[in-house]
């Protein structure tokens, strides 16, 4: 009998299919199947499952599960719901999806370094103004979070001759990069910072991170890139600081609720940027293959791939 390797999901159909016809492909020698395809029996003998922001109700029907692989680099929702469960938990770690959210931070960096959101609004009162022009050199960019997406990121902006500094909870070194780790040290930092860029995971330490008190102690006119998590940010205390010229504008492309409602006061404001969750999307091939590529390792050797470790959340 093949081993069974459900893709538990809260996707729409269509989504779930291209993901199991993808894996079933990479995986011949496996029964790959959609979970609401399980019978009874079939849940009973599981052990490994492929995930997409699963409901945890289907995912404690695996009583012999014994590790999950994520689709997504993010696990914060399984931590929430499903961290005192007795399996392990692996995260999508694919350097397409760096590649892709370094792009992406490149590219709104440069909007914000280059002044796009002000020549709109000059454009929109038919002014013809050429602002004053700063070198890459001279702008200071920080990004909190310096894991693989941010390692990445980093490294792209000091190649676009930006000066980058980056912070994270643990101390990590890169070339050409400033790097900082503490509580302690980033107050200093961010009174120094121009751009900031958030790419931090959600765990109890970032939750709620980005509040008044760190809005104060940012720089006069920096401006904020949240392409991490939008629970890491308090709504209203952005809004005061944007409201107040603490911060010149923001480019947010996650929030709390997603999609974001249509009364949420980010939609209108002139110093907000919205994006829908575009920064760093996963490519169904390239996360396939190493999804297949780790379940193949597990069903030949028993390794199972490097966990999250639930202390930490990530």
């Amino acid at each position: 009998m093949r081993p069974l390797i459900p893709f538990v999901h809260q996707s729409t159909s269509s989504e779930a299919e291209q993901w199991c016809a993808t894996l079933r492909e990479m995986l011949p020698q496996c029964d790959v199947r959609l979970f609401e395809q399980l019978s009874e029996e079939d849940k009973a003998r599981v052990e490994v499952a492929v995930v997409a922001n699963p409901a945890p109700a289907d995912v404690a029907q695996l009583s012999h599960l014994q590790w999950v692989h994520s689709v997504w680099a993010g696990v914060e929702g399984m931590m929430a719901s499903l961290a005192d469960m007795p399996f392990e938990i692996v995260r999508l770690t694919d350097p397409h999806l760096a590649q892709t959210m370094s792009e992406a931070v490149l590219a709104w960096v440069l909007y914000l370094h280059r002044e796009m959101p002000q020549y709109r609004q000059q454009q929109s009162a038919g002014q013809w103004q050429p602002r004053p022009y700063t070198d890459a050199c001279d702008r200071h960019i920080v990004i909190l979070g310096l894991g693989v997406l941010g390692h990445k990121s980093a490294l792209r902006l000091v190649d676009n001759g930006f000066r980058v500094s980056g912070w994270s909870r643990s101390e990590k070194q890169l070339d050409k990069v400033c790097c900082y780790s503490g509580e302690q040290a980033l107050p200093e930092l961010l009174d120094d910072a121009d751009i900031i860029v958030n790419l931090l995971p959600l765990t109890a330490a970032t939750e709620s991170l980005m509040d008044e008190m760190f809005f104060q102690q940012v720089k006069a006119g920096a401006a904020l890139i949240n392409f991490g998590r939008g629970a890491s940010i308090v709504d209203a205390d952005l809004l005061q600081a944007l409201d107040r010229g603490q911060i010149s504008h923001a480019v947010l492309d996650v929030f709390t609720q997603e999609p974001l409602p249509l009364d949420s006061a980010f939609w209108q404001h002139p110093g907000v940027t919205v994006l829908p969750h575009i920064s760093g999307p996963t490519s169904v091939s390239t996360a396939s293959r190493i999804v297949a590529d780790n379940i193949s390792l597990y069903l030949l050797e028993g390794v199972i791939p490097p966990t999250v470790d639930k202390s930490l959340g990530y």
